[in-house]
């Protein structure tokens, strides 16, 4: 592999540890700290919404500026932010400046996805836009699989605010890896004229693409329905391991890894094969929606695991359908802005997951939550798939 290719790899490796890190610690040790299923929802909608809220300004961001400047300044501002917020928490106390911290570093991880995901089609040119992704994902979920196991060996060791002073030092490492790629890559973005204003013009510009394409509103349409089993995932995985299930922390690092792990098998064989994108659509959606089900029916943790399997191993495959779509279909000039508004319609499910499972699952329990959200997901399946069905039909007729 080529010396820029790996260091924007490893940049995107290292970057994604320490967020992973940060995902990892902050339900964990909510939960941990208060023993409340609803406390470890609510900090998970906390830490989760600035993240999706900021997608479409830093889209125009991208748009605007230079994305491989914004990605650097995203990577030092999280490092900072971990010496700063820790820093406060030695002077006052309270477990609230880790959920803090982590609402500040989405929203700032926020950006540095943005600007790779501009950056990435003019970086690997010489590969299809799918297997670029699958690639690149391979890097990220290396970042999944190691996060975890690496925040409990560390958790072992010290106490979860060092733990957050070397999160800072892996952001730290992420962009030096930056600055080796930009020294070596011969790659030139070329820029397009941009309105003055970042907020309401681009907001114009990504609906009405929105409006104007109808397999933006298809993707938007599954991806929420994706999002939703995703976010009540996320936010019900540490309770249910280390709480209903009675297993330990290291467990839950393990279940964690080992769905990263299938997730990485998964895109090896995206990277080699060259399947339709509405099967990897519809295969990837269909096995989530199962995985889903598992998990609000299982009695028990292996039952759980092969549930959490499948949510979380064929999620990366519904995202290089979803990020390939839009790429085909957005114009480049405005990729950055209306990928940015795509991202924040279609993650809202996530923190929306949260807020349920903060406020449903005392009374229903989340078992019942996580089967409620799986049938909002079928139905959502087929109402595309039945609109996709009677468009063909229309377009064979008028033919």
């Amino acid at each position: 592999m080529r010396k820029d290719y790996l260091a924007f790899f490893v940049s995107l490796f290292l970057s994604r540890l320490a967020d992973q890190i940060l995902l990892f610690i902050v339900p964990l040790i909510v939960f941990q700290t208060t023993g409340s299923v609803a406390w470890a929802g609510l900090a998970f909608f906390v830490e989760s919404l600035p993240r999706y809220l900021a997608f479409p300004v830093c889209g125009a961001l991208c748009d605007k500026f230079s994305p491989v400047r914004i990605l650097h300044l995203s990577q030092v501002y999280r490092a900072l932010a971990c010496v700063v917020a820790m820093a406060l928490h030695g002077w006052f106390d309270g477990i609230y400046w880790l959920v803090i911290l982590s609402a500040l570093c989405g929203v700032l991880t926020t950006q540095g996805i943005m600007a790779r995901e501009v950056v990435m089609p003019h970086i690997f040119q010489r590969y299809t836009y799918a297997k670029t992704l699958s690639y690149s994902q391979i890097a990220d979920q290396s970042g999944l699989v190691l996060g975890p196991l690496v925040a409990a060996l560390m958790l072992e060791l010290w106490a979860w605010y060092w733990v957050v002073l070397g999160v800072a030092g892996l952001f730290v490492l992420a962009d030096l890896a930056m600055l080796i790629w930009q020294r070596n890559t011969t790659v030139r973005l070329e820029s397009h004229p941009q309105h003055r204003d970042i907020w309401l013009q681009p907001l114009r510009i990504a609906f009405g693409h929105i409006r104007s394409l109808p397999e933006l509103k298809r993707i938007i349409t599954l991806a929420v329905g994706v999002n939703l089993i995703i976010g009540v995932t996320l936010a019900t995985s540490a309770a249910m391991v280390t709480g209903q299930y009675a297993a330990s922390k290291d467990t839950y690092a393990l279940l964690q890894a080992a769905g990263a792990l299938v997730t990485i098998g998964i895109l090896f064989y995206l990277s080699r094969s060259s399947l339709p994108l509405k099967v990897l659509g519809g295969l990837s959606y269909s096995m989530i929606t199962v995985g889903a089900l598992i998990t609000a029916i299982s009695p028990g943790l292996w039952a759980y695991t092969l549930g959490f399997l499948l949510v979380t191993g064929f999620d990366k495959m519904f995202n290089v359908y979803l990020r390939s779509t839009r790429q085909r279909v957005i114009p480049v000039q405005d990729f950055g802005k209306t990928v940015g508004v795509i991202t924040l319609l279609n993650n809202l499910a996530q923190p929306l997951a949260g807020l349920l499972i903060a406020t449903l699952a005392a009374p229903l329990g989340a078992q019942t939550v996580i089967l409620l959200l799986a049938g909002v997901t079928v139905l959502l399946g087929v109402a595309v798939a039945s609109g996709w069905h009677a468009t063909v039909k229309a377009e064979l007729d008028v033919g």
